[in-house]
């Protein structure tokens, strides 16, 4: 590979392009004359500079017409041909090969690495667009001004104009001609194009930089094993950490991942010994070491080697803040815990700064995509400062972060409309689909349910989550046997999709199937270190089983990683509880009852948590406490039977005989076969009979005025015959006093 086009491990990725050779036509001839005279024959880095004996001239480069017009190229952007770094070893690293046996590490020290470029993959000329409102094409033949194109990217260029005056395309050689053609055509996705074009500017040049973009051809269209081929051939991977890299791509696309890992090394040859001052260093482009590290991790993670994979995905961002898919590993496929997340954005506080201008966009955008379950503060925060400093309240990762804290909080029907609202603009996005189906299995829509599997198995049939929402489709209407073959479906297309392994093994618990489900789950705990839904899962099946002590185990795995999750607490209450530690129950569901608070309160889990305080108050003896949690539940949920029965049982044990005669035949209205209703009831009404009342009680009361009544009945009854004259009445009470009275042989009579 030509030192002048290749780039260093620290500086971003460079695309080797032509137009930064330097090379001449003459050149080109004599190398293609000097091939000839060979034939058959593996080309050999020879010479000095041990590649082909090629002279890089920089001075000439600069004074080459093409290099002249590299700003018309896709591909690269206008640069200084000036800048030069000794090796592949920035100033950064250059010390790290003293301790390294790998073979990058060798490559650091021998310094087969020359010249670097600024990223050019990442910059394409838009100068025709964008810097004259005109461009003027040869206007001393045609004298006509054309108008610029600002709605297209033109790729095929006749004419552009540098710092020293216009440049005509004819002044290119045929070989340089033919590389903007093969670029042109990847740009554009023309593979067949591109192959055609790059193959035969290979044969022709036998230049190493023409074969890596011929492999790049190969790797576009999915020919790996072919790119594999080429790459190896004349050992292209040991002189350029280029060709090494897209090695390592295309051994992972083959899963061929031993030796993948053995191209990119099992640890970073330049972490060690590094210079911190070269860190601040910053073309604008993603450091090709900070890419490695990812591909690391990318394999460990394939190995199922999760620990190692989070931390080659850490030092991937630590060495570039820009490497967002390191980012989104981390935080997406669950390898970091709540408190781990926090503490890596807290890491990448300095590195922030390398983005200049960008450096509070991106770290709020960085927040927004943390866990939600601590410093919800900061993440309201970083959604405004978006809004209000960038106006991004439509950007989807902005409303990405509403669904999320709406799905955490269990605000589901506010979570469903904002997906839909989402998936309007972007019917199949990735991130917010998965939250949409839950959605939808939690509140029960079985006909959205059922519309948007068809659709997903329709137009992306190769997705998890299309199988994913299929299963949770058959999962809403009972159909467990069908809903586990399509989650199992889902986990086999990608491993690292957490819901459908935990939908796998929720279709065991189930049905009751709890050795199943306890492997399944062990499984997800296993591949998902990050997250503590499968701890909390097993610790809730052996609870099932009655293995106390092994939930407890697996409950406290989980609330080390997420101690804030109401469900978690709320189960720990109730493992508590069966253990007869009241006190520990108490403590747990009250601290559930707190994380509820701005949850949904209609919501199952706010539901639950109060019902089981309810019942734990009631077996403390705390029957005021349990009666209100009992009534707090009745106001926001489904009248259930059991509530109606447990309240009436508070009530018959604060001798609220009425009131829990009422509450045990509005349960048994509800559901008349509820038996522990019909017995309390039963006892209840002997109660009534046979217990001797205090003159206070309720009932003794009413009994008093119901007799009092009836006495005032039967002495208006006695003196019904008496004549009355309504008219004369007053005279007769002129005197005071003067009130009838019923006799005392009249009541004595009544008596008797």
């Amino acid at each position: 590979m030509s030192s002048a086009g290749t780039p260093t491990q620290h500086n971003s990725t460079l695309a080797i392009s032509p137009f930064v050779t330097g090379r001449s036509s003459t050149r080109t001839n004599a190398s293609h004359s000097q091939r000839q005279q060979a034939p058959g024959q593996h080309r050999q880095f020879e010479g000095n500079d041990q590649h082909g004996g090629q002279d890089w001239n920089t001075e000439g480069m600069a004074r080459s017409p093409v290099f002249q017009g590299i700003a018309n190229s896709p591909l690269v952007q206008k640069t200084n041909p000036n800048i030069t770094t000794n090796s592949l070893a920035t100033p950064h690293h250059r010390n790290a090969g003293n301790n390294g046996s790998s073979l990058l590490a060798s490559i650091s020290k021998s310094g087969l690495f020359g010249s670097t470029m600024p990223s050019t993959l990442r910059k394409v000329s838009l100068q025709r667009e964008y810097r004259n409102p005109t461009v003027n094409i040869d206007k001393e033949s045609s004298g006509v001004e054309q108008p610029a194109t600002t709605t297209t990217l033109m790729t095929t260029t006749t004419s552009a104009t540098n710092g020293s005056g216009e440049f005509d395309i004819g002044e290119l050689s045929s070989i340089e001609r033919l590389r903007l053609w093969r670029h042109d055509a990847l740009m554009q996705h023309l593979y067949s194009t591109a192959e055609f074009v790059a193959n035969k500017i290979y044969s022709l040049t036998g230049d190493p930089n023409d074969a890596f973009w011929l492999a790049q051809v190969y790797y576009g269209r999915g020919s790996y094993v072919r790119a594999i081929e080429l790459l190896t051939k004349d050992m292209l991977e040991s002189v350029s950490i280029m060709c090494r890299y897209l090695l390592a791509l295309c051994l992972i696309k083959l899963q061929r991942y031993d030796e993948a890992l053995d191209i990119v090394g099992e640890s970073n040859p330049f972490s060690e010994d590094a210079d911190q001052d070269a860190k601040k260093q910053n073309d604008g482009g993603i450091k090709l070491e900070s890419s490695l590290c990812f591909l690391r991790g990318k394999i460990y993670a394939a190995q199922n080697s999760f620990t190692k994979a989070k931390e080659c995905f850490k030092e991937a961002l630590l060495v570039d803040v820009k490497n967002f898919e390191a980012f989104e590993e981390l935080t997406a496929k669950n390898l970091l815990t709540p408190r781990e997340e926090w503490d890596l954005l807290e890491a990448l506080e300095l590195d922030f700064s390398v983005l200049d201008d960008n450096e509070n966009l991106i770290k709020d955008l960085y927040t927004l995509r943390l866990s939600k379950y601590l410093n919800g503060e900061k993440g309201s925060h970083a959604r405004k400062e978006l809004i209000r400093e960038h106006n991004l309240e439509s950007n989807v990762d902005v409303m990405r972060f509403d669904v999320e804290t709406f799905h955490t909080q269990c605000k589901f029907s506010q979570c469903l409309d904002l997906c839909e609202v989402i998936l309007e603009r972007d019917e199949y996005n990735s991130s917010i689909l998965p939250i949409y189906i839950s959605c939808l299995c939690e509140l029960g829509e079985k006909n959205k349910l059922f519309l948007l599997s068809h659709k997903l198995a329709e137009n992306v049939p190769k997705s998890p989550i299309t199988w994913f929402s299929v299963a949770t489709y058959y999962m809403v209407v009972d159909k467990i046997g069908e809903a586990r073959k399509y989650f199992s479906k889902s986990s086999i297309l990608d491993s690292s999709f957490a819901p459908a392994w935990l939908g796998f093994a929720h279709t065991y618990a189930i049905e009751g199937e709890h050795e199943q489900a306890i492997s399944a789950y062990s499984t997800a705990a296993r591949f998902f270190p990050g997250i503590h839904l499968p701890n909390l899962f097993l610790g809730m099946q052996y609870m099932a089983l009655n293995t106390l002590s092994l939930a407890e185990e697996y409950f406290t795995l989980s609330y080390d990683i997420c101690p804030q999750d109401p469900l978690l607490l709320n189960e720990m209450g109730v493992m508590y509880f069966k253990r007869n530690d009241l006190q520990k129950a108490k403590k747990f569901l009250k601290r559930a009852l707190e994380a509820v608070e701005e949850l949904d309160p209609t919501s199952k889990t706010s539901v639950s948590i109060q019902m089981n305080l309810a019942h734990a108050y009631r077996r403390l003896g705390e029957n005021e406490r349990a009666i209100k949690c009992f009534k707090s539940v009745l106001k926001v949920s489904n009248k259930s039977s059991d509530t109606y029965c447990s309240l009436g049982f508070l009530y018959l044990k604060t001798k609220q005989l009425q009131k829990a005669i009422d509450h045990f035949h509005t349960a048994l209205a509800l559901r008349p076969s509820n038996s522990a209703a019909q017995e309390l009831l039963l006892h209840a009404l002997e109660l009534n009979v046979s217990m001797t009342l205090d003159a206070d009680h309720p009932l003794m009361v009413n009994a008093q005025i119901q007799e009092s009544s009836s006495n005032l009945f039967q002495n208006s009854k006695k003196r019904a015959p008496v004549a009355f004259d309504m008219v004369g009445l007053p005279k007769k009470m002129k005197i005071p006093g003067q009130i009838p009275q019923p006799s005392n042989d009249g009541e004595a009579m009544e008596v008797e």
